[in-house]
């Protein structure tokens, strides 16, 4: 969100790790991402980390452009695994939302079945530098940094409470989250929330007794 541009293979996922792995989307998601999406997606994103295929992130106005990048049989194909040939379904946008049940077990199939090619995503990063370099250096330069003057101006409410908060937050949530994730392994990366909250309630005190307690489900699901 940083960037000016975003251009992306269509199997890319986009989202946030933040609360579910002992941090905030600071620094970044929680200012910009507003601008990009609207309040409601934003919230959405930063808060539940479900992640969003290049095809939702570039519908929401996330992504500048979007590529196939993955190739059966020799053929780009589009990623199997959301839904991309239709807009909606039952009153809801499905375009870009992730397939389930039988359609998703058979596209995952046709993934393992292919291979990633990013040879198409190459071209879209050169086609569009060459249209940056069709334009004249000193206005495209002025309006790139009075666009991004929107953003700039964010990112300077937030930046030293957001510094702040994060170098705290990594003595007690950071902490076990982090250590959960190094430490877990694919079944299990993630503290034990509704454990956390209890005892929380009850009064727990962060520290080392509290943090081996709540990312214990790591190790024993390891």
């Amino acid at each position: 969100m940083a960037c000016d541009f975003t251009v992306a293979q269509d199997m890319a996922l986009f989202g946030q790790a933040g609360p579910r792995h002992g941090s905030a989307p600071d620094g970044g998601s929680t200012d910009f991402l507003p601008l990009f999406v609207g309040m409601e997606a934003a919230m959405e994103s930063c808060t539940l980390c479900e992640p969003w295929s290049a095809h939702k992130a570039m519908r929401l106005g996330l992504v500048t452009k979007i590529v196939p990048g993955l190739k059966v049989n020799g053929e780009y194909v589009p990623n199997p695994m959301v839904v991309t040939d239709r807009w909606v379904d039952g009153g809801q946008i499905v375009f870009g939302e992730p397939k389930t049940g039988a359609d998703r077990d058979a596209a995952r199939k046709l993934v393992a079945s292919g291979e990633v090619d990013l040879t198409e995503l190459d071209r879209a990063v050169d086609a569009l530098v060459l249209k940056l370099a069709n334009t004249f250096p000193g206005c495209l330069t002025k309006t790139l940094e009075s666009v991004r003057k929107h953003k700039l101006e964010h990112w300077d409410r937030n930046r030293e409470t957001s510094r702040a908060w994060l170098a705290l937050n990594m003595m007690t949530e950071g902490r076990a989250g982090f250590r959960a994730f190094n430490e877990g392994t694919k079944a299990c990366r993630e503290a034990d929330f509704l454990l956390l909250r209890r005892r929380l309630a009850e009064g727990a005190a962060w520290g080392d007794e509290l943090t081996e307690e709540v990312i214990a489900q790591v190790h024993a699901k390891s």
